[in-house]
């Protein structure tokens, strides 16, 4: 452990300055264009919104280039994800989309598979979901109660969501909805990220082709930890960039605001009350940043700790 903290992992001044230059577009976009008010008052991103974030690559951050992505790192990444989390509906849109939603493609897909779809995911034509928990199972994946069923003729494997009881095994697919079968349930009416859509998804004899099989069959409960396990890093970085933006804005106010005659910001407690939130904001995206160059660094790691730390 102590050889993989220390020392702590810096990057280069060519990345660092590269990486500069490409959040600035993304800072200036979130700054001038996002109406986060709004998002939450219509519980959807608008198409503008969403088109603008398509057209500055953030549906593709870290497919390769070699199929129209970004092709970043975990530590750009987890910078990227600082400001897109300036807004929680589009910030959990796009982690949604891709450090769990096509992120099984990445890891276990074919070349085959990944010429079909992460050209068309990197753009944003295709948004990606990942179904996982049912009603009755919550975070159990172990116990999830979808049936796959191959067909007679060993071309296709039908789901049916909801049915059947638990099973032994786990598969992984990629599911089109032009399949036919899919239907989704209502949004959920959430708290602060109303803008992300959040609903249930029930498979009604979907036929899956044998080729979007993800992996091997049976080795989809593997695949699933792996995808989550890989797709908590960037929860750290987000959160510290929602701090940082809270104590801009807090400092703000206390700067300009007066009680008894006497502006906030000269009030010890206040004063206290900010410096927690810096020192919190710092240590989060000190953790965030240090998971991210472990998870550069050759080798497979588990990132759990630093998930258990920020919440």
């Amino acid at each position: 452990m102590e050889s993989d903290v220390f020392p702590y992992p810096e990057i280069s001044h060519e990345d660092f300055t590269e990486l500069n230059q490409l959040c600035e577009p993304i800072e200036k976009y979130f700054s001038e264009k996002v109406d986060s008010k709004q998002i939450d008052i219509d519980a959807k991103i608008d198409a503008e919104t969403l088109q603008g974030l398509k057209d500055l690559g953030l549906f593709g951050q870290q497919i390769p280039e070699e199929y129209g992505g970004l092709n970043l790192n975990n530590t750009k990444y987890a910078r990227i994800a600082e400001i897109t989390a300036q807004d929680g509906a589009i910030g959990v849109t796009l982690a949604a989309h891709q450090a769990i939603g096509l992120k099984g493609i990445l890891i276990a897909g074919n070349e085959a598979q990944k010429q079909k779809y992460l050209p068309r995911l990197a753009t944003g034509e295709l948004v990606a979901a990942f179904c996982l928990t049912e009603p009755s199972s919550g975070s159990d994946a172990a116990s999830i109660q979808t049936r796959a069923t191959l067909s007679p003729d060993g071309k296709h494997f039908h789901l049916n969501g909801g049915k059947g009881e638990k099973q032994d095994k786990i598969t992984g697919f990629i599911v089109e909805r032009a399949f036919g079968g899919i239907t989704s349930g209502k949004p959920e009416d959430k708290l602060g990220i109303r803008g992300s859509n959040t609903c249930e998804v029930h498979f009604e004899d979907t036929p899956v082709p044998i080729e979007n099989v993800l992996g091997e069959v049976g080795s989809g409960f593997k695949l699933a930890m792996n995808i989550l396990n890989s797709g908590r890093f960037s929860m750290g970085s987000s959160g510290s960039g929602m701090i940082r933006r809270m104590v801009a804005q807090v400092t703000e106010h206390a700067t300009n605001r007066k009680q008894f005659n006497t502006k906030l910001k000269d009030f010890g407690l206040i004063q206290e009350k900010i410096a927690q939130m810096t020192v919190t904001a710092y240590a989060m995206e000190s953790m965030a940043y240090l998971t991210a160059g472990m998870l550069d660094r050759p080798g497979e790691k588990d990132c759990s700790w630093k998930l258990l730390w920020s919440r």
